[in-house]
């Protein structure tokens, strides 16, 4: 029963003994290798407070980062290989580079004795006077080197011009340049106007009367080819102001011809049909005409000349359109004849 009883204790020893063993002898992982180096590394007065990077795979550990000098970047290789479980040392330490000593200025050179001054010493010399030493003069002081001007600093750049932005919905009054005529004019036509009056935002003009616009004939039809009745649909595209161009976005100007003599004028946009005001334009030759401002305001409307169905806009007939979508400019207070002799002055 003893016997027994002994050889279970050894059995048990044993169990134990090879449990230790093995435990012991598992290889550490990765994670561990590095942190415990990192460890070994901080604990090193002359490596802490430096950014130094450990990595292991597999027993192979590489370090990086920068170290003062070459006692430094050796003593960490040590301590990683000391780290059980290492099998290979990559260092990648950089020793960094000492500062660069300032060089030192040479002394000056002594300065020589002017010419006059080595001449009354070599006479002196030569008559033997030997209670009279002429003494050497000091050199004359070189002038100054003067400074150069400086260079008058660039004036700042100019601001930027502040812009304005006109609202949709405003209305554009313009005089016809170019006459249009349903019987000669085409699709996509373009022609020529003026703005009749200004372009104001808040009271204050953001574009003076004068200057040209652009439009285009979106639709023409001409009497006689569609059930006797003429058709003339205009649209502005863009106005010039002060040497710039601005795309813009009008509604439609439409007129149409009836079969019974009977004109139907009508302003079209987005689609839907908007009253149109065309009035009587009053007297005076084009070249008048084209630049003036609208004595009292948008309310001449446009003259259209009939005959036989035909729908004919003479040279400086006012039509008003609409803005579709606002529109930012670069204001200006002068209008396009600023600065060219008036006629009326001239006489």
């Amino acid at each position: 029963m003893k016997a027994r009883l002994s050889l279970y204790l050894n059995a048990v020893v044993l169990l134990t003994l090879l449990a230790v063993a093995v435990g012991c002898s598992k290889a550490p992982t990765d994670s561990q290798i590095a942190t415990d180096i990192q460890n070994k590394l901080n604990t090193d007065s002359g490596l802490q407070g430096k950014q130094l990077i450990v990595q292991a795979d597999k027993g192979s550990v590489t370090l990086s980062g920068q170290v003062d000098n070459d006692a430094q970047r050796d003593a960490a290789a040590r301590y990683a290989s000391s780290e059980p479980g290492v099998k290979q040392i990559v260092n990648n330490l950089q020793v960094a580079a000492p500062a660069p000593l300032q060089a030192q200025a040479p002394p000056p050179e002594p300065s020589k004795p002017s010419p006059a001054a080595r001449h009354r010493r070599k006479v002196s010399q030569d008559r033997g006077d030997s209670s009279a030493q002429i003494a050497q003069a000091p050199p004359a002081p070189e002038p100054a080197p003067v400074p150069a001007p400086a260079a008058p600093a660039p004036p700042p750049p100019p601001p930027p011009p502040q812009k304005v932005t006109i609202p949709s919905g405003t209305t554009l009054a313009v005089r016809l340049v170019d006459a249009i005529d349903s019987e000669t004019a085409t699709q996509g036509q373009t022609f020529n106007a003026t703005l009749n009056s200004p372009l104001a935002v808040d009271g204050d003009t953001a574009i003076p009367a004068g200057y040209n616009v652009e439009g285009h004939v979106v639709t023409v039809q001409s009497a006689g080819k569609f059930a006797g009745q003429s058709l003339l649909v205009l649209q502005l595209d863009r106005i010039s102001a002060a040497g710039k161009y601005y795309n813009i976005q009008t509604d439609q100007y439409k007129k149409q011809g009836s079969s019974r003599g009977k004109n139907t004028v009508e302003k079209v946009g987005a689609g839907a049909g908007i009253g149109a005001i065309i009035g009587a334009i009053a007297g005076g030759g084009k070249g008048a005409a084209i630049g003036a401002a609208a004595g009292g305001g948008l309310g001449a409307g446009a003259q259209a000349v009939t005959h036989g169905q035909q729908i004919k806009l003479p040279s400086e007939t006012v039509l008003n359109f609409t803005l579709q979508s606002s529109l930012t400019v670069v204001p200006t207070t002068q209008g396009p004849n600023a600065g060219r002799p008036n006629l009326n002055t001239q006489q």
